[in-house]
């Protein structure tokens, strides 16, 4: 639980880079300041964003035709193309996880 509140004085432009930085890791301000004070590792990948948004459309997808077959409204679904958006997807984030190390 965080009681202690801690403040300190910035520049404008020094206050923009953080807001940026902690923004590009999906974090507030807080998070990403006590990350690199404590020295945790902060990793941010570029192009994990598409690779995300592309799997949350295939789970919505699959949520749909669950529902669908659920109701009696599907009787078979073919899912080759989405086993091969899901390798494709895999192949595209072990590329992202190769160049960030």
């Amino acid at each position: 639980m965080k009681k202690k509140p801690f403040a300190f004085r910035i520049s404008e432009s020094t206050y923009q880079t953080l807001k940026r930085k902690a923004n590009r890791g999906r974090v507030t301000m807080t998070e990403f300041l006590e990350r690199a004070i404590t020295d945790k590792e902060i990793v941010l990948v570029d192009g994990i964003q598409e690779l995300i948004s592309e799997l949350k459309a295939i789970g919505r997808n699959l949520n749909q035709l669950t529902t669908l077959a659920n109701m009696g409204k599907v009787d078979a679904v073919y899912l080759a193309e989405t086993k091969a958006q899901l390798s494709g997807i895999y192949e595209k984030l072990s590329a992202l996880c190769e160049v960030n190390r």
